[in-house]
Formats: structure tokens, C-alpha cells, sequence
């Protein structure tokens, strides 16, 4: 494996175990120093905050070296949380906050450059496997960040955010001297006009209609799993009936609990397995086939009350996207030009913004609609996603196959 790709995904690795120790308790702390409308209204303005500042990236990983913005925009990051522990320390939640925002900000421009590197320096050829790796690191930083936070952020907050200072000042040494200068087209036009730049930048990915299909595809497709944290949640602590087993009790609460664990277990122990086992077929065959267990699982978790029923059906939906997800982020990179994958993978994050949304509408909707009407909507999105999906990349295969013919 070549090592920028090793040092990409060690290093995105640690950072996205710093954010998951930390972002779960950012409302908690929020909300014990101002007040819940307060923390709410600012949360959502980070969140808008990051997915323009994610676009902007997008476009500066585009015309700069993606190294010296990945250096420049970590070394800002650990200089900012350095600023936000000692105001902890000091207790000035004001100057915390301002920091915060701050944070959002260069935490989320280098991004881009992050995704761009791992399409770099890979090819078709390996690229399932490197998403793979990808998709298994993540898994493992969220159950490695949430246990990390969880267990120091009441009795060692300072502790904790010290930690997470020290470490986030390493990341950029480690890109520094580890990392090679990516090997990207750079684009050589000259600034007349950057909002307008900025703007034609994306113009170019929006008008590419098949990629744009995969985008939008993803969007649906995630929707369902995001659910899970949303409709799902808000359903079973009020419907699921308390099962006792032995002396442990578990409600709906905890019945999602049970989920979420199962889920990152079964990912963290089996990708690798799964990825081998998808090796015997096309990268068609693994995303559809993948895809047709994740809409029955999904679909049936949406509405199911039991206990198996449940642990069975999210495993069928676990392994399902355990097929689909690394070839689906695969043939996406392999869409997306030389010279514009900074801009490309900033608008493919479009989808998990998107899928957010559309997670959150299933609480508006499940107050109007019967559990087994929602069951059928999410499966009905996700048929949309995997249809939009299928168009985008292979439809496409089969026009360029026509035009070589003729």
C-alpha cells in the first residue's frame, strides 16, 4: 500500500477519534453554560458553518498544494484547541465558544484535501479495498472516540481536551514529514474573480449528471441508516415493549443502545471478511446485491418491535452495507476528474448533509403515518437512492459502450 495512503488513513484515523470523544458532549456543555435554545440555534449554525467552509475547501484543494492546506489548516486546529482547553480551564465559556466556531472552520477546510489525497494515490484497481480499510477505520474511531469521551469528559473534561490538544498538534508534523505532496493537476487559470471561481468550480460537478445522480443517490440511500438516530430513536422509547432478560432490563432506550452496539461490532469484526467475500463478484453485482439487504433490513427495523426481529433484521442491513458502502465510495471516486476532486468531494458531501435532512423529516412524518407506512417510505427512499445509483454509474458504462460500438 503506497504510504501516502497509509499515513491518510492512520492520521484520519486519529482525528476522527478525537472528534467523536468530544463532538457527542459539545450540546451537553453547551447547554449547562447558556441554555437549550442557545445550543441549539449555535449547533445548527456550526453545522451550516462546516458544510459551506467544507465547499470553499473544496475549491482551495483545487488550485493549492493539498499538503501544504492539509499542514496549514491542522496546525490551526491544534492551535485552536489549545485555545478552547485552557478556557476550560479558566472557565471562559464565552472565549470557549468563539473558539468553537472557529474550530468548525479549520477543522472542515482541509477536508476536502483529505478525501482528494486517498483518490490520488489509488487506483480502480485497489480502491474498493482502500475504502474498505477506510470504512473499518471509521467504525472503529466512533467506538473508540465515544468510549474515550464517555469515560473522562465528567471526571477529567481537562484531562480529556488536553489529550486531544496534544494530539491534534501532531498531526500536522505528521503530514509535514510523512506525507508526499499529492500528485494532482493543479488548476492553472488565473483569479479574476474568486465567488465567481468559486461558483464555476461547482457548476462543472453540478452539470455532470450521472455524478450528480451517485450524489444524490447516496443521499437516499443514507437517509435510512441515519433514521436509526432519529424516527427509529423517538420510536421505540415510546412503543417498544420492555423486555427482561435475566436480571438485565431493556427498554426502548436501550434497545437502541443494542442496535448502535451490533452494528459496530459487526462492522469492526467482519469487514474485512465481507470485503473478500465480495472479491468473487462484479462491483455491480456487490452494490445491488448489497443494497437489496440493506433496504430489507432497514425497512423491517423501521417498524419491528420484537427484540430478534430487531437484532436480526440490523444484521441483515449491517452486512448488507457492509457490501455496498466501499464499492459505492469507490466507482464515486473513480467518477470524479484529475483536476477537480477537491470541488467533486466536497459535493458529494452534499449527500450526508442531505441525508440528515431527510432523516429528520421521518419525525414529522411518523407522527402522521403508522409504523409499517413509514417502514414502506424509507424503503421506498432507499429503492429511489439505489435507482439513482445504478443510472449514475452504470447506465452511463452502457452509453459509452454504445458510442465504442458504433
Amino acid at each position: 500500500m503506497p504510504r501516502p495512503i497509509k499515513v491518510r488513513l492512520v492520521t484520519s484515523f486519529i482525528n476522527r477519534t478525537i472528534s467523536f470523544a468530544i463532538m457527542p458532549f459539545m450540546a451537553l456543555l453547551f447547554v449547562q453554560a447558556y441554555n437549550k435554545v442557545f445550543a441549539g440555534i449555535f449547533l445548527i449554525g456550526t453545522v451550516i458553518l462546516s458544510f459551506l467552509i467544507g465547499l470553499i475547501g473544496g475549491y482551495l484543494a483545487d488550485r493549492f498544494p493539498r499538503k501544504r492546506l492539509l499542514v496549514l489548516s491542522t496546525t490551526a486546529t491544534g492551535l485552536i484547541f489549545l485555545v478552547m482547553t485552557i478556557c476550560l480551564a479558566i472557565d471562559q465559556m464565552l472565549l470557549f465558544t468563539i473558539a468553537y466556531a472557529i474550530f468548525t472552520v479549520t477543522s472542515n477546510i482541509g477536508r476536502p484535501a483529505m478525501s482528494a489525497i486517498i483518490i490520488d494515490a489509488t487506483t480502480p484497481e485497489n480502491r474498493r479495498a482502500v475504502y474498505a480499510i477506510d470504512y473499518w477505520l471509521i467504525n472503529l474511531s466512533i467506538a473508540l472516540g465515544t468510549a474515550l469521551g464517555g469515560w473522562l469528559y465528567v471526571s477529567n473534561r481537562l484531562f480529556l481536551f488536553s489529550l486531544l490538544t496534544c494530539t491534534s498538534l501532531l498531526l500536522p508534523v505528521a503530514y509535514h514529514f510523512l506525507l508526499d505532496e499529492s500528485k494532482h493537476v493543479w488548476q492553472k487559470q488565473p483569479l479574476r474573480n474568486v465567488f465567481l471561481d468559486l461558483g464555476k468550480s461547482y457548476q462543472i460537478a453540478w452539470r455532470d449528471r450521472p455524478f450528480v445522480k451517485v450524489v444524490f443517490g447516496s443521499m437516499c440511500i443514507l437517509a435510512a441508516e441515519f433514521s436509526i438516530g432519529s424516527y427509529v430513536a423517538v420510536r421505540l422509547a415510546d412503543e417498544f415493549d420492555t423486555v427482561t432478560i435475566g436480571d438485565l432490563t431493556v427498554n426502548g432506550v436501550r434497545m437502541l443502545s443494542l442496535i448502535n452496539i451490533e452494528n459496530t461490532i459487526l462492522v469492526v469484526c467482519l469487514t474485512f471478511f465481507i470485503q473478500r467475500f465480495s472479491n468473487r463478484f462484479t462491483n455491480k453485482q456487490a452494490l445491488v446485491g448489497g443494497l437489496v439487504l440493506y433496504i430489507i433490513g432497514y425497512a423491517t427495523v423501521t417498524s419491528a418491535n420484537s427484540l430478534t426481529l430487531l437484532l436480526t433484521f440490523i444484521f441483515i442491513a449491517t452486512i448488507g452495507e457492509l457490501l455496498y458502502s466501499p464499492t459505492l465510495n469507490a466507482e464515486k471516486a473513480n467518477m470524479m476528474p484529475a483536476d477537480q476532486r477537491g470541488a467533486y468531494s466536497a459535493f458529494a458531501s452534499t449527500s450526508h448533509a442531505g441525508a440528515d435532512l431527510l432523516s429528520r423529516s421521518t419525525i414529522i412524518l411518523g407522527a402522521m403515518l403508522a409504523p409499517f407506512r413509514m417502514s414502506v417510505y424509507i424503503g421506498l427512499i432507499v429503492c429511489l437512492g439505489l435507482g439513482l445509483v445504478y443510472l449514475g454509474l452504470f447506465r452511463k458504462e452502457k452509453v459509452v459502450e454504445k458510442q465504442q460500438a458504433s
